[in-house]
């Protein structure tokens, strides 16, 4: 049976991503920092027949980082898929010299993805066969601050990648979808409500969309014809127009 690391597993994506995996019977290692939660979630996934594993891990840490590296490439219990999920919504302004939760989010959302899926890649590489699946956004094609920035750079270093991987077994895909029904809006402090309820996905859609999409070792998957239709717009549209989406899209959520 093989096995799946989930990082920022106990919500949203990352726990979606965790039931269908789970489902498809895979074993299971859960990555996040609320103990309590995480053992909550792995009793839960247990019941469904798989293997679970809880490492609390706080991926804006170093040490974090190391430990679950340490995980992903321990020959005597392979993983077969990881999934870089963990992430959160960053609220400061670009403009704002308290840059912590900027830096925070740079963390977490590329240095740690980076560093896991390097120490992945190479433990895969060995054994010939791997899957991985790095959570970027649909933000990537916009200019909403921080988070667009990362998940650019999340977008971009999945691609390469890729790229890089191409004939090794090991396979490289980004997950970019546009707004997903989960507690992230929520959580980071967002509002939503001006946001109208067609652009929203589910997230058991989102998750089982990519996982097909990463069956068949497509490098980007977006979720739904109108977020693909979405992504062709912006990444051809004349930049200025794109910087007045992106405007309106930050006024949206606020």
């Amino acid at each position: 049976m093989s096995t799946a690391l989930v990082t920022g597993a106990t919500a949203g994506i990352g726990a979606e991503f965790a039931r269908q995996l789970a489902a498809r019977g895979h074993d299971l290692v859960l990555v996040a920092r609320d103990a309590a939660r995480l053992e909550a979630s792995a009793t839960a996934l247990r019941a469904l027949g798989v293997r679970v594993e809880a490492l609390v891990a706080d991926l804006a840490d170093r040490d974090g980082m190391g430990r679950v590296a340490e995980r992903l490439t321990d020959a005597s219990r392979p993983v077969d898929v990881l999934v870089n999920n963990a992430g959160f919504g960053t609220t400061g302004r670009l403009d704002d010299p308290d840059t912590s939760d900027q830096e925070r989010g740079i963390a977490v959302m590329a240095v740690a993805p980076l560093v896991l899926a390097a120490a992945a890649a190479s433990a895969m590489k060995q054994r010939g066969h791997g899957r991985i699946i790095n959570v970027a956004s649909l933000s990537a094609w916009i200019t909403q601050g921080g988070y667009s920035a990362v998940k650019a750079y999340a977008k971009v270093w999945s691609e390469g990648l890729s790229a890089q991987l191409a004939g090794s077994g090991v396979t490289a895909t980004a997950l970019c979808p546009g707004w997903v029904r989960t507690e992230f809006h929520q959580r980071a402090g967002l509002e939503s409500g001006g946001i109208p309820s067609w652009v929203w996905v589910d997230a058991e859609r989102c998750v089982r969309e990519c996982l097909e999409h990463a069956d068949r070792g497509k490098v980007l998957s977006i979720p739904t014809k109108r977020w693909k239709v979405a992504a062709f717009v912006l990444q051809h549209a004349p930049r200025s127009l794109v910087h007045g989406i992106s405007r309106r899209v930050a006024g949206m959520q606020h």
